[in-house]
């Protein structure tokens, strides 16, 4: 089972607890929960894989909940929130790739494609429920200083261990995946 097809909706979606209604995670071991309640992708992102692909990809073609025009999700700093509608969201980590995305892609091969581009999109937590809908304005309304960006948690995560250090730095990264960095960068 799988959740990475996602369709656009029209109207407000309520934004709840882990997830938006209509949609849930099917391999809960490591999708969903409080630190990936939304995954947001670029647009511009999505567009440099249709160049590099050289084919269309699809809507949501990495199962993102929010696709994002306009601000670089990748570089986005790990604790820094957002306002998307009623709610408020707090970039959370990045997504680091799993089979699904070679499933959806066709193309076992692309994990490491992904790995290797840089561009993981983030996982949001919800800090304040609320509705949203396709248009609503992003706003960040606060960034932490330490400037540690999902996807320099990414390059740390999927091998350049020496970025762990730094990436460490995102007090906000979820405890689990904090104690795991510690640990290999002990």
């Amino acid at each position: 089972m799988t959740a990475i097809w996602k369709h656009p909706v029209s109207g407000r979606v309520p934004l709840r607890g882990v997830n938006l209604l209509g949609d849930d995670q099917a391999g809960r071991t490591v999708h969903g929960g409080p630190d990936k309640a939304v995954y947001a992708y670029a647009r511009e992102d999505i567009d440099w894989w249709e160049n590099e692909l050289q084919h269309p990809v699809g809507v949501a073609p990495f199962g993102e909940n929010l696709t994002v025009k306009g601000l670089p999700v990748s570089e986005a700093v790990i604790g820094e929130q957002w306002t998307v509608g009623s709610a408020l969201l707090q970039v959370a980590q990045p997504r680091l790739p799993c089979f699904k995305l070679g499933v959806r892609m066709d193309d076992p091969r692309f994990l490491q494609r992904f790995a290797a581009a840089g561009r993981p999109g983030a996982y949001l937590r919800i800090l304040r429920e609320g509705d949203i809908a396709a248009g609503d304005e992003i706003a960040v309304r606060d960034r932490p200083a330490h400037a540690v960006t999902s996807a320099l948690v990414s390059r740390a995560l999927l091998g350049e261990r020496h970025l762990l250090p730094a990436a460490l730095q995102a007090a906000e990264l979820p405890a689990d995946q904090r104690a795991w960095m510690q640990e290999r960068a002990a």
